[in-house]
């Protein structure tokens, strides 16, 4: 994928949404500009934005990120394909031993480029919030177990999911604030103040808002009405069309502009179609591309990449600057992750969109500046 490429409308949400062109070399953009460019492209594009940024993901195509010993590479790839160029991969509630392994084995990818970095959720969540979590690995917080992990990853865990309302909490937000970690809070039974004392303190992100968490009640802002009226906190949204429904999606939007990012908490049988499947220590079946615990009492994370998700946004009539900002240059800013906006210097990691009929499809994505299968 070397030389200029002309584009019909390039969005990138930071500084551009029209006509213009790239050159790429190598896998990066080394030039841009808007309007025609200098010299005959090598191709038109149609309408080009940045991959996405998905910064929680749990897995596909069969493998669970959190699994010790297993090789992510397919899974990594599967969503690649899809369209999220940057992962960071989230670890499920799992013996402590295990995780710690697992952080070991993932942080080289971290260094390499192929992840983002890892996001921890659990195991200090609530056992009354705790979703498909296995609720015999949830443990309180120390800061011993903080640091413990933190020391495993070497600087490549970006996140860490937290109910600030278990013993120890505060302690350990200390502890990853201190270390440049963002805390979310999330799978929490907090009150409002307990909320409110948390962002005080450090926590910056809400994991998968109004999912796992108390709902809103007029009386008790709780999770929910703390992180949608609060400017400093980002906020998750799983808009997979089951998590959470459209209306209050679009609540989100206008309540959060500029602080929402799409993320498709995907689980392993992301890519497979329905079957049994083992998240965070819990069996999960999968009927009709939902997954919920066996038991059927929870939704158990979802089956639904990002940019899937982002397109339904679309098709819904969200404004393509606004679909970029949620799926990539939002969470990028919150990361202090660089290279996302196909900029001169960043890598040339981009989604083609066509419209047929005027409804939006992925046509193609590029990763490293190579078109994927």
């Amino acid at each position: 994928m070397n030389g200029i490429f002309a584009i019909r409308r390039l969005v990138d949400a930071v500084s551009h949404d029209g006509p213009g062109w790239l050159r790429i070399e190598d896998g990066v953009v080394t030039a841009r500009g808007g309007g025609e460019p200098p010299s005959a492209p090598v191709e038109t594009l149609d309408v080009v934005i940045p991959g996405a940024v998905d910064t929680h993901v749990h897995g596909a195509v069969g493998i669970d990120l959190a699994t010790p010993g297993v090789d992510p590479q397919p899974a990594l790839d599967h969503h690649h394909r899809a369209g999220s160029t940057t992962l960071i991969a989230s670890l499920a509630t799992g013996q402590i031993d295990d995780t710690r392994s697992r952080v070991e084995e993932l942080a080289p990818l971290v260094r390499q480029g192929r992840l983002a970095g890892l996001h921890l959720e659990g195991p200090w969540i609530s056992p009354a919030r705790r979703g498909a979590h296995n609720p015999s690995l949830l443990r309180e917080p120390s800061r011993a177990d903080v640091a413990d992990l933190l020391t495993a990853g070497d600087g490549t865990v970006r996140m860490v999911t937290i109910a600030p309302e278990l013993p120890g909490a505060f302690d350990a937000i200390d502890e990853l604030v201190r270390a440049g970690v963002v805390v979310a809070i999330g799978h929490t039974d907090a009150d409002t103040d307990t909320v409110h004392r948390a962002v005080d303190a450090g926590a910056r992100v809400t994991t998968h808002l109004f999912n796992g968490m108390a709902p809103m009640h007029h009386r008790r802002a709780g999770t929910v009405g703390v992180s949608l009226s609060d400017d400093r906190v980002t906020v998750e949204l799983i808009a997979d069309g089951e998590h959470v429904s459209p209306e209050v999606i679009d609540v989100a939007r206008r309540a959060a502009t500029g602080r929402m990012v799409l993320v498709s908490d995907a689980m392993s049988a992301t890519g497979l179609g329905d079957g049994s499947y083992d998240l965070a220590g819990s069996e999960v079946v999968v009927a009709g591309g939902v997954a919920v615990l066996k038991e059927g009492n929870s939704l158990a994370g979802s089956t639904t990449e990002l940019v899937r998700a982002a397109v339904a946004l679309l098709n819904r009539g969200v404004p393509l600057p606004e679909v970029v900002a949620v799926s990539s240059a939002t969470a990028a800013g919150v990361f202090g992750l660089g290279g996302h906006s196909l900029q001169t210097g960043d890598p040339a990691d981009l989604i083609e969109l066509h419209f047929p009929d005027g409804v939006a499809e992925v046509a193609r994505v590029a990763r490293r500046g190579t078109w994927l299968g």
